[in-house]
């Protein structure tokens, strides 16, 4: 196991979840899944935890109840290649979700994850200031980040 892995706590929906981002993310599988027994808390054979991988990234899900839920202050971050990347991974990710400015969105189970073009860094951090602001000014007006308007924003700053 890595040294740090995200854990992810669910309301009954940990396998659903897990099996979701399994289907969604390439070089993905599920690992072991753990189920309550007759000791309970939860009902006999529902999935007390679950441990899988996404793109290389181990993650932890339990099912412990309604006590918690998800916030925006924390989110994973998608560092997408090409527009057709960030489209997929926004498509498939927001559904029965909802989107937000700047290429956030959260997905059905309330999880928040930021799809970025890898290009994004580079024009924000590029060496001319005022390029880097128009690419900034686009960035804020978009929900899902379209490569081809940051570039002609930057180009154009």
């Amino acid at each position: 196991m890595q040294k740090i892995t995200p854990f992810l706590w669910f309301d009954g929906k940990a396998e659903e979840a897990m099996n979701f981002y399994v289907s969604i993310f390439k070089n993905s599988k599920v690992g072991q899944v753990t189920r309550y027994g007759d000791a309970g808390p939860g009902p006999k054979g529902a999935v007390m935890s679950a441990t899988f991988e996404l793109d290389g990234q181990q993650f932890y899900a339990l099912n412990g109840g309604p006590q918690f839920t998800f916030s925006p202050a924390i989110s994973f971050f998608v560092n997408c290649e090409t527009q057709e990347e960030v489209d997929e991974m926004w498509e498939k990710l927001s559904q029965g979700g909802g989107t937000h400015q700047c290429g956030w969105l959260h997905d059905k189970f309330g999880v928040t994850w930021q799809i970025v073009p890898s290009v994004l860094g580079k024009l924000m951090h590029g060496s001319d200031a005022k390029k880097s602001a128009a690419a900034m000014r686009a960035m804020l007006q978009m929900d899902k980040l379209d490569i081809r308007r940051l570039q002609e924003a930057y180009d154009q700053g």
